[in-house]
């Protein structure tokens, strides 16, 4: 009788690495939070930058980022590099070291290092550094009940009335920049609350998902890359989302293109940004709505981070600590 290979299916092979996907960001958040609150924001970066590649290229997988950090190749973490050992699933990679690189020097909230990762083209490819408009909102809601074509009013009427809730009940969440005057004057006027967070957008998206954080819609515009980010985590909780790019010159328009959007008027729902199954990891650098940041302790930290997976609907919330010692001694060997 021939012997046989065994090769785990799919499903197991993504199980695994789902919970492995943690150990990226958990590395990239605990390199970042040493400068947390010492103004420097290079050094941030840099140290989570290296720390996220070091760990993602310790995984079994054949990865591809698709929506990182950098366009220039000669940066790490950029748009095209190839990450991981070659041995294992095929898969696309959407990620920032440090989501709110700002707020870490600052040592404000909502401070995330993230990952992503689903089946080979299954990400929808966007330009760095563009804007998007954006509108989320959990789960359990009828399908449709967002659409940045509506009136904002309107739009929180509809959830509202979805949510069985007055308008003045609901809490919407968006960035506190000078472009969302209008729209929050808007908000106010219709007698919702609103959170104003200084950066974090995908914290602020996927908090939607989660009811323990008191935000029922994202509303406002943000990092197109960071919009992708956030619709995989909603497509693991079962949230709802609507995209469009913002393009204000010829040469984004041009960017726009080579990621290979054809329509630049374009909405986009979850499905069609993130269209395969998808792994979501988070660890927070600092305390924000969706996670704690890290705490250093003499010879360790302690983490908090969010783990899921939209095939099965899992979400996993871990709390880890950190020996430095043993974690020396074992990179050392």
């Amino acid at each position: 009788m021939p012997n046989r290979i065994f090769v785990p299916p799919p499903q197991a092979l993504d199980r695994n690495l789902a919970l492995e996907v943690v150990r990226v960001t958990e590395a990239s958040a605990l390199a970042a939070g040493r400068w947390v609150g010492r103004g420097d924001e290079k050094s941030a970066d840099e140290a989570a930058t290296a720390a996220m590649r070091e760990a993602l290229n310790s995984l079994a997988m054949d990865g591809v980022i698709v929506n990182g950090d950098a366009e220039d190749p000669n940066q790490p973490l950029h748009n095209g590099e190839h990450v991981g050992t070659d041995k294992g699933p095929r898969v696309d990679i959407a990620l920032t070291a440090i989501e709110g690189v700002t707020i870490c020097a600052k040592g404000s909230h909502n401070a995330l290092s993230v990952v992503a990762a689903t089946d080979s083209g299954s990400f929808l490819h966007v330009p760095q550094n563009v804007y998007m408009e954006k509108i989320a909102v959990g789960g359990r809601l009828p399908k449709g009940i967002i659409d940045l074509e509506r009136e904002p009013e309107e739009n929180l009427a509809r959830v509202a009335a979805a949510k069985g809730m007055a308008v003045t009940e609901l809490t919407v969440c968006m960035l506190d920049r000078p472009r969302h005057a209008d729209l929050l004057g808007r908000i106010y006027d219709s007698g919702a609350r609103v959170v104003l967070i200084d950066d974090g957008d995908v914290s602020g998206a996927i908090a939607t998902g989660l009811p323990e954080t008191g935000i029922d819609l994202y509303m406002g515009s943000g990092g197109a890359a960071e919009g992708v980010l956030a619709a995989a985590g909603l497509k693991c909780l079962g949230g709802q989302m609507q995209c469009r790019l913002m393009l204000r010159s010829e040469d984004e328009k041009q960017r726009a293109r080579h990621a290979g959007i054809q329509d630049l008027n374009a909405k986009w729902d979850v499905d069609q940004m993130v269209r395969g199954d998808v792994m979501f990891a988070a660890t927070g650098i600092t305390d924000g709505h969706l996670l704690k940041g890290v705490r250093f302790y003499k010879g360790g930290a302690i983490s908090h981070s969010i783990v899921m997976r939209s095939m099965t609907g899992t979400i996993r919330q871990l709390s880890a600590r950190h020996d430095f010692d043993k974690h020396a001694k074992l990179h050392d060997r």
